[in-house]
């Protein structure tokens, strides 16, 4: 969803565990930003922080202490490249940081369109968890409960997987479009324009479902105009010059400073035997207004009444916006 996830591409602000393969993982690991493939699995827990005496104080010591917990399960296999990025919602940023809040941050606003609505829900906090080990992000996630506790509830718990060479459960090649090289950083952390919050980034996740039976009535053809993408090789289709535009060229933002990108890390997730098939996206921008423009384009069309075809078939069941604040930021939480 949201046009492509990625291949290779740098992860942001995260704590994170990797290797120089040359020491054989014997080198020490440090939270860092660092460029690593797709990994093969990943976890996107999303949890609300209850209302009661000592909760906050909880979640406060367990964020600001991730980069030990990850360090402690990661050394196992640092080639599995386990990492964790934590986004903090707005309801509670200022009591949980002390800190004014991020100049973009604000609760998901609902897209209304004609035909199809993306929803708003409720979030605290975001743990995205990554590895190419499903058992690594399984014990990441268990011992993040164990710490939290009863001071929060989870809200949505979704394991992703890889599927074959880095496609979508529409079949589509699903990691094209990110920026690399310099734009990584130009398009994900925050710069001078917001001080105090340097190195930051804006997280925006949604849960989106398939229509899987509906989807395979379509000619490859029609899918393939809808994506904007062939589907064996991923060559990109021209855009429309007019009517109904491409799910990639709704998500293309130009203006007079140029195109505005995001990273996308999005990731499958179902299980066949409920009929459930899905694309978790998440999407991390430097401008928050960014996503949101995206998001505007598809759920109620450029030009309006043109909404993106794809959402004919995927319905947007989450919304949720964070603010993933720097490694240094969030492990100063601590005390």
């Amino acid at each position: 969803m949201l046009a492509e996830s990625q291949r290779d591409r740098g992860v942001i602000v995260t704590a994170s565990t990797s290797s120089d393969q040359s020491f054989a993982g014997r080198v020490p690991i440090a939270p860092q930003q660092v460029d690593a493939p797709l990994t093969r699995s990943a976890i996107f827990l999303v949890v609300g922080v209850v209302d009661r005496p000592g909760a906050m104080d909880t979640v406060r010591d367990v964020v600001a202490g991730l980069e030990g917990l990850v360090k402690t399960i990661g050394f196992r296999d640092l080639p599995a490249q386990l990492s964790c990025t934590v986004g903090i919602g707005a309801r509670v940023w200022p009591e949980l940081t002390g800190l004014s809040t991020p100049a973009e941050l604000h609760p998901f606003k609902e897209v209304r369109g004609a035909a199809h609505t993306a929803v708003s829900t409720p979030g605290d906090l975001l743990f995205h968890i990554r590895s190419n080990r499903q058992d690594m992000c399984f014990e990441l996630e268990r011992l993040l409960l164990e710490g939290l506790g009863d001071a929060v509830t989870t809200i949505d718990e979704t394991s992703g997987f890889r599927y074959f060479d880095a496609r979508d459960l529409l079949g589509f090649v699903d990691g094209t479009a990110n920026p690399v090289g310099p734009n990584l950083p130009a398009s994900t952390l925050v710069g001078d324009e917001d001080p105090q919050f340097v190195g930051g980034s804006y997280v925006l996740v949604q849960k989106y479902l398939h229509q899987m039976s509906s989807w395979a009535k379509l000619s490859t053809e029609q899918q393939e105009s809808i994506i904007g993408r062939r589907k064996a090789d991923d060559l990109e289709l021209d855009d429309a010059v007019e009517g109904q535009k491409s799910h990639k060229t709704l998500n293309t933002i130009t203006d007079d400073a140029g195109e505005h990108d995001i990273l996308r890390d999005n990731m499958p997730f179902g299980s066949p035997g409920q009929g459930e098939f899905g694309t978790y996206f998440i999407g991390y921008a430097r401008h928050l207004w960014v996503t949101e423009k995206m998001l505007e384009r598809m759920f109620i069309g450029d030009p309006p009444g043109l909404h993106d075809r794809i959402l004919d078939f995927s319905e947007a069941k989450t919304g949720c916006v964070f603010f993933a604040p720097s490694a240094s930021l969030l492990a100063g939480l601590a005390g």
